[in-house]
């Protein structure tokens, strides 16, 4: 991963510093919360319902044991003893104090680790492929291209007052596991008839209340000119983007509204005329970024695994944790291993500080000291023996956190909802624990299969439900939460807007309706192969806008 030179470290330290005499003056009263604001939100604090809220970067979603052990002390130590992962790759603080706030970022410096371009009207943290590095479907190791644009895009003089916030992926294998069409730019890397790397351009995707799908504008971008076209896209954004309305400010409001070929043509046209001007990324310069990425010392090893294979064949738990929770990697003999922190009625992305050391600690031991943090608010081992799987396994049973749900129905993404956040007009928590609880049996989730269950707390779409095979929305009906779904949303390559499955439901309908929407489904699949997604995209929402019409009348 990542190692910080001399100027990373003096630039941190500079912030730090600048934000403790900030914080010190807030504290005395100099500075009014108004006048705060802008200073907190470009070191990544938020004041939500209860308490000030950090939010700290984890680019790309890389971190190291070192980093996860700290941010575990932070936990312990400023918080109430837990963090919250998000669906960008970051980690939230619910409950630090502001007069903490100086001490904790010094820790995160100590570590490599800062909160900056996590809020305000900039470029965000850049997102990637959790399987980055590992997945055999990989063209390139996205993470040097994220680096690339995480260094160009910190704090850079053209773009820290965006109409608004500005998000970037990339991927790099032929399979989206980046949501790369839902962001204001998403990279795909490719290569070329002549075994060139470059990317395709996606631009304009995104969610909230307005849900886009992105629009390509490029086929292939040469690597080399990753920096200078990404900043013509931004140049036009900053240009046309609508500042008087900040619900029209995304670049996917300039793009719906002035179409894609205009703004195809505006981009290359700026492109263009950078002419000399134009950042040229050179092949030495990535190559010393991706020097960074270098993958671990791997052994050479069987394809298969005689030890996993006996231990599933005497252990069920073992087995269906394997079924759902490793995947395949590109070296013979590795897996990567996700650790799902969907627990049954616990809150979907929390870690407590023991766990995140319990993490820490088996990622000594089983997988170089590497973890991911994935867009799905789980973590990743990228690179683990499958003849390590077992122990791995034992050891995630004691530390509780060997829950066998990736990518099943109790393994939601939701938002932390009307409990913190101060936009939220309804509770997610709850929802996602009643869900978990309806579908708590394994051999019942393992028969369902694959399903994107999203919720979102409002309209803002943290929870992205838009794009969730079930989307659940909560809203305000009168002065009371109230829920709205929609079925058939994909955020991968066949990237689509869920269609809305008719009335909504109050809160403790939410889990019947999710039960009558899988029932209905099991009902109408062709054979138990055929998933969720294939089989609505085969029969529409006609049968289960009925099925949960009847459901309505029931209550």
């Amino acid at each position: 991963m990542y190692v910080y030179d001399d100027f990373d470290h003096q630039f941190v330290a500079a912030r730090v510093a600048q934000f403790r005499d900030q914080v010190a003056r807030r504290l005395s009263g100099d500075l009014t919360e108004e006048q705060f604001r802008p200073l907190r939100l470009m070191n990544g604090v938020y004041l939500q319902l209860h308490s000030y809220m950090l939010r700290v970067a984890i680019p790309y979603g890389t971190l190291s044991s070192r980093q996860l052990r700290s941010l575990a002390r932070i936990a312990r130590v400023y918080d109430k003893g837990y963090g919250h992962f998000t669906t960008r790759q970051n980690i939230q603080f619910n409950w630090p104090a502001l007069k903490d706030l100086p001490d904790i970022l010094e820790e995160l410096a100590a570590v490599e680790m800062h909160a900056i371009q996590t809020s305000g009207n900039c470029i965000r943290n850049v997102t990637a492929d959790h399987f980055a590095g590992a997945a055999p479907d990989e063209i390139a190791d996205p993470r040097p291209y994220a680096e690339i644009l995480r260094q160009w895009s910190s704090l850079h003089p053209e773009f820290t007052y965006l109409p608004r916030k500005f998000k970037i992926a990339v991927t790099g294998a032929t399979e989206d596991r980046a949501a790369i069409r839902f962001h204001d730019i998403g990279f795909a890397v490719k290569k070329n008839a002549a075994g060139e790397i470059g990317f395709e351009v996606h631009v304009g995707g995104g969610l909230g209340r307005s849900p886009f799908v992105a629009w390509k504008l490029r086929d292939f971008l040469p690597e080399a000119d990753l920096l200078a076209y990404t900043q013509a896209i931004l140049r036009v954004y900053n240009l046309y983007g609508r500042r008087d309305n900040k619900y029209k400010a995304r670049i996917k409001i300039l793009l719906h509204e002035a179409g894609r070929e205009t703004i195809r043509d505006e981009v290359e046209a700026e492109f263009a005329a950078l002419g000399d001007r134009a950042l040229t990324l050179r092949p030495d310069d990535v190559a010393r970024i991706a020097a960074h990425f270098a993958p671990p010392a791997f052994e050479t090893l069987a394809a298969e695994s005689a030890i996993e294979a006996a231990a599933a064949a005497r252990d069920p738990a073992f087995a269906r944790w394997t079924g759902a929770n490793v995947s395949a990697h590109k070296v013979a003999g590795y897996a990567s291993v996700t650790i799902s922190l969907k627990p049954e009625d616990g809150v979907p992305g929390d870690a407590t500080a023991t766990e995140m050391e319990a993490i820490a600690d088996l990622a000594d031991r089983f997988a170089f000291g590497h973890l991911r943090i994935s867009h799905r608010q789980n973590v990743v081992f990228p690179h683990v023996k499958r003849d390590d799987l077992p122990a791995l396994h034992a050891g995630l049973v004691a530390a509780g956190l060997a829950t066998a749900n990736a990518g099943l129905v109790t393994d939601t993404i939701t938002c932390p909802g009307l409990d913190f956040c101060a936009l939220a007009n309804a509770r997610s928590i709850p929802i996602a624990k009643d869900i978990s609880r309806r579908f708590a049996d394994p051999a019942r989730a393992a028969e369902i299969g694959p399903l994107d269950v999203k919720i979102s707390g409002c309209i803002n779409a943290c929870g992205h439900h838009h794009v969730g095979a079930i989307g659940i929305l909560g809203v305000d009906r009168k002065g009371r939460e109230f829920y709205q779904i929609t079925l058939g949303g994909d955020a991968g390559d066949a990237a689509r807007i869920g269609d809305a499955a008719g009335p909504g439901f109050w809160p403790d309908q939410v889990a019947d309706a999710v039960e009558t929407i899988v029932d209905t489904y099991l009902s109408l699949r062709s054979s138990p192969r055929e998933t969720f997604l294939e089989a609505y995209g085969r029969v529409g929402v006609a049968p289960f806008k009925a099925a949960l019409a009847t459901l309505g009348e029931r209550t």
